[in-house]
């Protein structure tokens, strides 16, 4: 048994590799792939760029539905948050979350208010981290919490700073999961907020709610996340921040978890 896995391991080395495991490096090239994709891809895409037959990718992207690392939408498919998901699991993968938190919690304290971390997932965002308000009075969300995507400060944040085909994926993968949402006028309102940078609206969900989100952007200008405060105006405060405070402070905060994260970080327009 040992002289038969030597000369395996032998005969493999020859080869100028160890092992080899082909199913595993088809699924793999499909992830990788499907990651780098600006936009989803048909199986015929798939199959092409990656120099194999249809048929060879079939069961295994069927597997990888199963197991949720991709999702069809039509002919087309598209990668998950599941491995993001997973690699928050691994302590080197957490620098997005490792970076946020001290700004998170510098911001909230100068503030006095909560504010949020979303990441956008299959037609909704999901909170990966919130800092409450300090005072212990105010507006906050829990991690893990799914949000809506078209209605939200943060939502519409993470579609605007997207190429279109994704913008227009993601738009229609809300619209899936909450076809009530349905806004004719969406390609101008985020088009407006790109331009601006970041969005600043009262909240259409909660009632007295105002929300300030900007994006945290990679190195290509694209929202890997929203950095948010849902303001909640403190009538019994003297000194309470108003709305062109909170858009300052939480563009400043951004900007350097931008940095940090190595990416871009926004500009806004003047005016």
């Amino acid at each position: 048994m040992n002289d038969d896995v030597t000369a395996m391991t032998k005969a493999a080395e020859v080869e100028g590799r160890a092992y080899s495991a082909p199913a595993l490096e088809k699924g793999l090239d499909i992830l990788e792939m499907l990651c780098q994709a600006e936009a989803p891809l048909s199986m015929k895409d798939i199959a092409q760029q990656l120099g194999r037959s249809v048929g060879e990718l079939y069961r295994m992207l069927a597997v990888l539905i199963d197991r949720k690392y991709v999702t069809q939408i039509g002919d087309s498919y598209y990668i998950t948050t599941k491995l993001f998901s997973l690699s928050h699991d691994n302590p080197p993968t957490h620098r997005l979350l490792a970076e946020a938190m001290p700004i998170m919690q510098k911001l909230s304290s100068q503030l006095d208010q909560a504010c949020h971390l979303t990441v956008y997932g299959q037609g909704r965002q999901t909170v990966i981290a919130k800092i409450d308000t300090p005072s212990g009075m105010g507006f906050s969300v829990r991690v893990g919490s799914e949000l809506d995507v078209l209605v939200s400060a943060s939502g519409r944040v993470l579609l605007a700073f997207q190429d279109p085909e994704i913008r227009k994926f993601r738009i229609d993968e809300s619209l899936q999961r909450r076809p009530d949402q349905t806004d004719a006028q969406i390609s101008g309102v985020l088009d407006f907020i790109r331009q601006r940078g970041y969005e600043s609206a009262p909240s259409v969900q909660v009632r007295g709610l105002y929300a300030v989100s900007f994006p945290i952007l990679d190195s290509h200008d694209h929202a890997i996340a929203a950095l948010t405060v849902p303001y909640a105006e403190r009538i019994d405060q003297v000194r309470r921040k108003s709305i062109s405070d909170i858009e300052e402070a939480l563009g400043e905060a951004a900007a350097l978890l931008c940095t940090r994260v190595g990416g871009r970080s926004q500009v806004r327009a003047s005016g």
